[in-house]
């Protein structure tokens, strides 16, 4: 092959393959622009376009009515002696790793125990039941929960005094009101991430389990030496996931315990964000919390895939 003909062939794509028509080519072209057209233009709309604009906002001083001042990286440096923003830190890192804690664990084991239903009407009914909270608005699920729990009416409060329990002030007592939170919000969210465990669990070859038997493996034993590994590029997905819906958490915090209270025992980071940008009227300082929290997201996330690979086997 001379090279004249080797570079029409790379050209073309492939070692061999003739080139296609200049007119052809555009075509494809043209059709790759309007498949992609949409889906980059809510990206640079909604994504990329508010993010260099938050990167602009962070740079100077506007209240959203006066004309902008510019002082540099003074908002970031103002971050670093804030209190209420490390205490939104804190609380938001904790609700965070509890949320990964309980979805994964309990995911996981709901979804063992129901792939190990025999009744297809069961298997179905738990799956929905369990799975129908998460279509719930957040609204909704925090209006709901404020009245069950409510220390002077809660139909929850009632029930527990019944057994001899005493319930605490659940939203009101700076001790209780995160734990709380992430209740509610285990019950909202975990029938999202025990559908991701059931469809991982689902996909493990059945041929595995039973070489397993006949090696004399128990059922724990084919637990973790063939479920877990199997099943760890899921589990690592809905940690990802996870972590990410975790920490943006806002609205059950919003409407249960506005602005963040008992003493900003259930501030969140977005919820500071907020109370900055649409409260206090600081656009500046609020697009330096939103960096931030990005920059955090994104070194959590990339620690979570540089671990992974000590831990998950792809298939």
């Amino acid at each position: 092959m001379t090279a004249e003909s080797t570079a029409t062939a790379l050209a073309a794509g492939r070692e061999g393959e003739p080139l296609r028509p200049a007119p052809a080519r555009r075509r494809d072209t043209l059709a790759g622009l309007v498949f992609h057209g949409p889906a980059m233009l809510l990206f640079l709309t909604f994504v990329l376009g508010p993010f260099i604009v938050a990167i602009g906002l962070s740079l100077f001083r506007w209240d959203m009515l006066t004309e902008p001042e510019f002082i540099g990286l003074d908002n970031l440096a103002a971050l670093a002696t804030d209190t209420s923003f490390y205490n939104a830190l804190r609380n938001t890192f904790a609700f965070s790793l509890a949320s990964m804690a309980t979805h994964l664990v309990a995911g996981f084991l709901l979804a063992i125990g129901v792939n190990k239903l025999r009744s297809k009407v069961a298997s179905y009914f738990v799956r929905t039941s369990l799975f129908f909270p998460f279509v719930i608005s957040w609204a909704a699920v925090a209006l709901l929960w404020k009245y069950v729990l409510d220390p002077t009416f809660g139909m929850g409060t009632y029930y527990m005094e019944l057994i001899g329990l005493s319930p605490p002030n659940w939203f009101t007592d700076p001790q209780w009101a995160l734990p709380a939170i992430i209740g509610i919000d285990w019950w909202h969210t975990v029938g999202f991430t025990f559908v991701i465990m059931l469809a991982g669990l689902q996909t493990v070859p059945e041929q595995l389990y039973e070489a397993a038997r006949i090696d004399g493996a128990n059922a724990w034993q084919r637990m973790w030496n063939v479920t877990i590994p199997m099943m760890s590029p899921t589990i690592f997905f809905a940690s990802v996931i996870t972590f990410i819906g975790a920490f943006q958490i806002f609205d059950p915090i919003q409407i249960i315990t506005p602005n963040g209270g008992p003493e900003e025992s259930t501030l969140s980071i977005v919820m500071y964000l907020y109370q900055q940008g649409f409260q206090a009227f600081q656009a500046g300082y609020a697009s330096a919390v939103a960096l931030v929290v990005f920059v955090i997201m994104a070194l959590v996330t990339a620690l979570q895939f540089w671990v992974s690979r000590k831990w998950v086997h792809e298939q």
